[in-house]
């Protein structure tokens, strides 16, 4: 008897990451309360949806937090530029600092006929 209850008092981890998804593959006929529950997400007699979507969300690399290394001005970058009424292009800092660019960097401009490809020179160049 004191077995089982120490068997039932041993929780079951819920799934995080990758196992969470592939058990979600293999769940896709159950209901959303079904799957938080076969995948470990109760508490006490309840199903703890919150924690289960956050986890999902978390596995697929999507946070709703934010960027914790953002200091909280201007915009985040959204990779889409406009051509200027001068004709030209400006690339802000956000890329270029996600990029790992210096003042002096150098860069060969190919163009296609729908795309231009920016490629950095090396010092040998």
């Amino acid at each position: 008897m004191a077995k089982k209850a120490a068997s039932k008092k041993k929780s079951k981890q819920p799934l995080v990451g990758k196992e969470l998804l592939n058990k979600l593959k293999d769940l896709s006929h159950l209901s959303k309360r079904e799957k938080a529950k076969e995948c470990g997400y109760v508490v006490g007699k309840k199903v703890n949806l919150s924690d289960f979507m956050n986890a999902i969300l978390e596995a697929k690399g999507i946070s709703l937090d934010g960027d914790a290394n953002s200091d909280g001005r201007g915009r985040e970058a959204s990779y889409r530029i406009k051509v200027h009424q001068n004709g030209q292009m400006v690339i802000g800092s956000a890329y270029t600092e996600k990029m790992g660019l210096h003042t002096g960097d150098e860069f060969e401009i190919k163009v296609g006929r729908k795309h231009i490809h920016l490629a950095q020179l090396t010092e040998d160049e």
